[in-house]
């Protein structure tokens, strides 16, 4: 006698977050949005009108694996030069940003970064202002906005520099000296969330992403 294994409400709950997922991915590669956006989205697109059940949304971790297997089956021949391409220019400016303690953050980090993605840097200075004269003195045109501290919401929002470096967007997200002490290289679990110059060249040097 063959006893048919009924789906749990476990089971339907991780098939829809990995539906939302790919359909987020398939945004943000696609199109460039961004995931907390393509996250809402999506959930919209595959949950109708209804919330869904509790924990439905996938993180943002999950989403951006997908993006990377999206880049990897549609964009095989070109996935891997673009990455090389974005983290070569994220090195030439964060040379030249050097002295501003620069860490590489974002897509171009983790390898998932599609022709849609932009540079993301975290600078810690003595004060916004003297990066944003230094940018101005390299004879840049720079927009000022303001990001969400890496932190997290309640050290409320940091400012944030862009620029084009090499024909690609670049935004440096811009924190005190003493914001250091907080920007670990890694979380618990090992992962990579920012890279500092050498790291950076030994990512180009592997010619490989990092596990995150």
């Amino acid at each position: 006698m063959i006893t048919l294994m009924m789906p749990t409400p476990f089971d339907e709950v991780q098939q829809l977050r990995a539906e939302i997922a790919v359909t987020a991915a398939r945004m943000v590669a696609q199109d460039g949005a961004d995931y907390g956006t393509a996250r809402r989205k999506a959930a919209r697109q595959v949950l109708g009108d209804g919330d869904g059940p509790a924990n439905v949304l996938p993180d943002h971790q999950q989403i951006e694996e997908e993006v990377r297997q999206y880049h990897a089956l549609f964009h095989a021949d070109t996935h891997d030069a673009l990455q090389f391409r974005l983290r070569s220019v994220a090195l030439q400016v964060m040379e030249m940003l050097a002295r501003f303690n620069p860490f590489l953050t974002g897509s171009v980090l983790s390898g998932s970064a599609g022709p849609h993605d932009d540079i993301h840097l975290q600078l810690f200075a003595d004060s916004a202002k003297e990066v944003e004269i230094f940018l101005l003195n390299q004879n840049l045109t720079i927009d000022i906005s303001e990001a969400p501290h890496f932190k997290g919401p309640r050290f409320g929002s940091t400012e944030r520099v862009s620029f084009l470096w090499q024909k690609e967007g670049v935004h440096a997200e811009l924190y005190e000296i003493d914001a250091l002490r907080g920007a670990v290289k890694t979380r618990g679990d090992g992962r990579l969330v920012r890279a500092d110059i050498a790291g950076v060249r030994a990512l180009l040097i592997s010619h490989t992403h990092p596990t995150i």
